[in-house]
């Protein structure tokens, strides 16, 4: 699983420096969307904090305070943020195709990080899905691949679309 999110962070910090967060840094991005879809749901677990710490972390490379700061400028983006416009349409610049299918499977990484999705959660990253150009049928599978990856997660039937 770290090795698809080194990848697509990889691709993502090549034109970006680690140190310093522009405006206009991706990162940013990526980290508002994650933390609009762990709130999606109302409440926001210590295991989908503690997996998103993780995940930029090791992506990033950032250290601490680099860490820190990218939350929280994600953070900040995020609640200055009226809808998902803001974030998609700025990755829909920087990202290909590919890197949109994946960016879906790793906000399903994150809403499964407490063991669990919500109608609220589906939605929002549907929402994100359709601002990103990714089809119904690339985000039924992304959910399904992130579900799998949960150990002892029971399927529901509409999981298995």
């Amino acid at each position: 699983m770290f090795e698809r999110f080194q990848e697509f962070f990889q691709s993502l910090t090549t034109e970006h420096p680690k140190t310093g967060l522009a405006p206009d840094d991706p990162r940013i991005s990526v980290a508002a969307l994650c933390i609009q879809v762990m709130e999606a749901d109302g409440t926001v677990e210590a295991s989908e904090k503690k997996a998103l710490r993780r995940l930029l972390k090791d992506q990033y490379g950032l250290d601490g305070r680099e860490l820190d700061a990218l939350i929280a400028a994600g953070t900040e983006a995020e609640n200055e943020a009226v809808d998902y416009f803001r974030f998609t349409s700025d990755l829909k610049r920087h990202l290909d195709g590919d890197q949109r299918i994946e960016l879906i499977g790793i906000l399903w990484d994150i809403v499964y990080a407490d063991g669990e999705r919500s109608e609220m959660e589906d939605d929002a990253i549907w929402r994100i899905a359709e601002l990103l150009g990714v089809s119904g049928r690339e985000r039924i599978m992304k959910r399904q691949e992130a579900a799998a990856r949960v150990p002892g997660l029971v399927i529901e039937a509409d999981d298995a679309d």
